[in-house]
């Protein structure tokens, strides 16, 4: 293909096929939305489209901190496309597989030109325009491909850019940056020490020689398409943990937050010390309201997940093109990549691994636990006024257990819901239609958890012949307990007179005396010896 050729398929490419952004905001502000808070609609999506910016503003409209003038943070990331990055995804996935989560699974495989920086809302169309005459005067002195050699040390694993690709790079960044704080009135800094493309960071020492021999794997010299993409997060949350919602969650209590499946939540973990256990307090990233919710309704998103892309430069070269075969997937200007070949690939790596197991450890946790359905003062809601349970609600447990202490206790300990025991003796069923048989039963001392264990047991059938071996090790001392004082859990004898099936016989390997940093180190120990 001749240069010209190349020059207009990269004019075609990174042409923006938006709106721009003075016609949205003219469009919001027909609609009556103040301007300041039109603006910051638009920097929170992206400003791609007039839904988009309309259906943040309604689900913001109980937002505490609508009328806060805080910017969006910003960041440049040169970013792979094609199969180099369809390795690099497998490498994550695997690498967290066999290792566990490091920080690099945080983000996106990225090349970082311009760390975060802030620009006011009314000012972020300038990134834009620049981010495109930046890009259009380097398209000509782009490299076809970048050179990457791999470096490893005891906390780190990446690719280190070549010192011919990493000078053009770093003038890339420094030129963007330059126009971009003059254009924007922002303070933009590029990347000019070592630029690298991080694999793995922040690992135990332990796990190095794994994580190299799985990086080996990757062939840095794939076929890939190089994106330069602005990026935006909420300079608010930046220390926070992200969670994702796995269910909706509907509050019970006015101090509840609202969730829907899919929503991320932000979480300070330097506020949860007083909080109930079972329960989390965030701030909603979907709606920016802030309450408790039920930590087992959620699940560890990444870093980036809410993250918003703004726009991007697709750097075509002229060898990228003559090299680009019919059986190579096509590269989409949003930098996503469809190849069927991973799937297959994925697929054939589980049938293999089914094909091999023969013995495995099931772990679970329990099911819907009452204080998580009707809030913190479950308790109080069916005591009567002479101290004896009735059911108030169909969703409580028709009975409690009876236990030799005060029925306070199970404010700590509590038991199932109605659906929780449903749900448990369903998944014993599930098993039981798949063939699965169990030999032995580890459970927590939690009620919970025992109940859990013997409404499985009874699914798969097997309560008359596998009895449950309460094992105080199993409960999340780290967790919920650090400087408090350990729930009162009902002893072996209690639960088997209460009926539930328990190995009488069995010595537990940590005992309910255990202390908070005994319980560190055994996790460590045992986790270094697998």
């Amino acid at each position: 293909m001749a240069v010209a050729e190349t020059q207009l398929y990269a004019k075609v490419a990174n042409k923006h096929r938006r709106k721009s952004t003075s016609v949205l905001l003219e469009s919001l502000l027909a609609k009556g939305f103040p301007a300041h808070i039109a603006q910051k609609a638009l920097a929170a999506t992206g400003q791609k489209t007039i839904e988009d910016a309309a259906k943040w503003l309604h689900s913001h409209c109980n937002d505490p901190s609508l009328e806060d003038p805080i910017p969006q943070e910003y960041a440049l990331y040169l970013c792979p496309t094609g199969r180099l990055h369809d390795h690099l995804q497998e490498f994550w996935k695997e690498s967290k597989r066999q290792c566990g989560k490091n920080r690099a699974h945080e983000i996106f495989p990225h090349i970082t030109l311009c760390d975060f920086f802030t620009c006011e809302d009314q000012k972020v169309e300038l990134l834009y325009d620049t981010l495109k005459r930046v890009g259009d005067s380097f398209s000509q002195c782009f490299p076809p491909s970048i050179s990457l050699s791999l470096h490893s040390s005891t906390s780190y694993l990446g690719f280190f850019i070549g010192d011919s690709h990493a000078n053009i790079l770093k003038e890339f960044a420094l030129a963007f940056s330059s126009e971009a704080s003059a254009q924007a009135d922002c303070h933009v800094k590029p990347c000019l020490k070592q630029l690298h493309l991080t694999l793995a960071h922040k690992f135990y020492p332990h796990h190095q020689k794994t994580l190299e021999e799985l990086a080996k794997c990757i062939n840095p010299g794939e076929s890939c398409q190089w994106v330069a993409a602005l990026y935006s997060r909420d300079m608010r949350f930046v220390h926070y943990q992200t969670l994702r919602a796995l269910f909706q969650y509907k509050p019970q209590n006015i101090d509840e937050l609202m969730i829907n499946a899919g929503d991320f939540v932000y979480v300070d973990p330097t506020q949860q010390s007083d909080v109930s256990e079972g329960w989390v307090i965030g701030t909603s990233h979907r709606t920016g309201c802030r309450g408790f919710i039920p930590e087992n309704y959620t699940e560890r998103a990444s870093e980036s997940d809410t993250w918003v892309k703004h726009r991007e430069y697709v750097f075509v070269t002229a060898s990228r093109l003559f090299t680009q075969t019919e059986n190579e997937p096509n590269v989409k200007l949003n930098g996503e990549v469809h190849n069927p070949s991973m799937s297959r690939s994925v697929t054939n790596v589980l049938s293999l691994q089914n094909a091999t197991l023969r013995r495995g450890v099931l772990v679970m946790r329990h099911g819907e636990r009452v204080d998580q359905v009707f809030g913190k003062s479950w308790l109080q809601q069916c005591l009567t006024a002479d101290g004896k349970y009735y059911r108030a609600d169909l969703n409580f447990p028709s009975t409690l257990p009876k236990r030799k202490d005060s029925m306070k206790n199970f404010e700590c300990d509590p038991p199932l819901s109605s659906c929780g025991v449903f749900q448990s003796r369903l998944i014993g069923e599930a098993l039981l239609d798949q063939g699965v048989t169990v030999s032995y039963v580890y459970s927590s001392p939690a009620l919970r958890c025992i109940q859990t264990a013997q409404h499985i047991l009874q699914g798969l059938k097997l309560d008359q012949k596998v009895k449950i071996r309460v094992e105080p090790g199993l409960f999340e001392w780290t967790k919920w307990e650090v400087s408090r004082v350990i729930p009162k859990f009902m002893d072996v004898t209690e639960l088997a007179e209460a009926s539930y099936k328990i190995d009488t016989s069995y010595s537990c390997i940590i005992g309910v005396s255990v202390r908070y940093q005994e319980f560190c180190f055994y996790l460590w120990l045992k986790q270094s010896t697998l």
